[in-house]
């Protein structure tokens, strides 16, 4: 079977339409169609039922559907693994949300190397729809998430349920309820879980001043300009030891938890389980 066939039958399951899985796939789409005709010839059965909505899956699509999975992540893995440098045994591509990288991925792609010199390693960063596709189609081994979306035939593990606590620099005009002004207040995108519970639970600071969608980039600014904002509690630790940040008394937390996301199908070869061990001893 074509790959691109594999490729393009996914893609439509993903999107839910013909036309939209073409112009992600950068081809017509009369291409996508005659590609579609091709594999329900080959197969013998129609995959796909075409409405005013878009596309739905028959029953003999839905069944072909983790087919085309294992299909996709076997030709991922063989380009991987004939990719290999000289004196590698295998490879393992992991990815994470940019808010992610410093320390947990940093210490995670220090202590694999460090542990299995012989598996080549490949580390991405990105937002979560892209880590996913890339995780849906093979191009990732494991992706660590913060919401990770449910996909069949993928396990969702929790790694860490970490702490988003309010910080300030000394002085900062807040007081112990944590209340303070637009001014001083930058409002870092946690994602949609956070902004929906900290728009109900969280002291009223009227409209920031700074709204920022990285966590590094936050904190940097307040360590430079002053000010306060939710960060993970293990980042900050050091900076509230050092006397950089201190905890605004009386404001709540938030619960962040992360999840490593990986196939059902992948967990059993002897890198990834030490991928997932050494990705574990880095959250600890």
């Amino acid at each position: 079977m074509d790959i691109d066939r594999a490729r393009t039958f996914l893609e439509i399951v993903h999107c839910g339409s013909f036309l939209r899985a073409a112009e992600r796939l950068h081809v017509t789409q009369t291409t996508v169609s005659a590609r579609i005709r091709t594999l329900e010839d080959e197969l013998g059965r129609q995959l796909f039922v075409r409405n005013r909505n878009g596309a739905q899956m028959t029953p003999a699509g839905r069944e072909f559907e983790r087919f085309a999975q294992a299909f996709v992540r076997v030709w991922e893995r063989a380009r991987h693994q004939l990719a290999l440098p000289p004196g590698s045994t295998g490879a393992v591509a992991l990815g994470g949300e940019l808010s992610l990288w410093n320390p947990l991925l940093l210490d995670w792609l220090v202590a694999m190397r460090g542990k299995r010199p012989d598996i080549a390693v490949h580390a991405h960063v990105g937002v979560p729809d892209q880590l996913l596709e890339q995780l849906r189609t093979g191009m990732l081994d494991i992706a660590v998430l913060y919401a990770p979306q449910l996909l069949p035939g993928f396990r969702v593990e929790l790694l860490q349920e970490e702490q988003l606590i309010l910080v300030r620099t000394p002085g900062t005009g807040a007081g112990d309820d944590g209340s303070g002004g637009r001014d001083d207040y930058v409002y870092v995108d946690w994602g949609p879980s956070f902004a929906a519970r900290h728009g109900a639970g969280s002291p009223v600071f009227g409209e920031p001043g700074v709204m920022v969608g990285l966590g590094q980039l936050g904190l940097s600014y307040i360590l430079r300009a002053g000010g306060m904002g939710y960060f993970r509690k293990g980042t900050v630790a050091r900076h509230i030891a050092a006397g950089e940040l201190e905890p605004v008394a009386g404001a709540p937390e938030f619960t962040y938890p992360a999840y490593a996301v990986y196939a059902e199908a992948t967990e059993g070869r002897p890198e990834m389980q030490d991928a997932l061990a050494v990705l574990k001893q880095a959250v600890d």
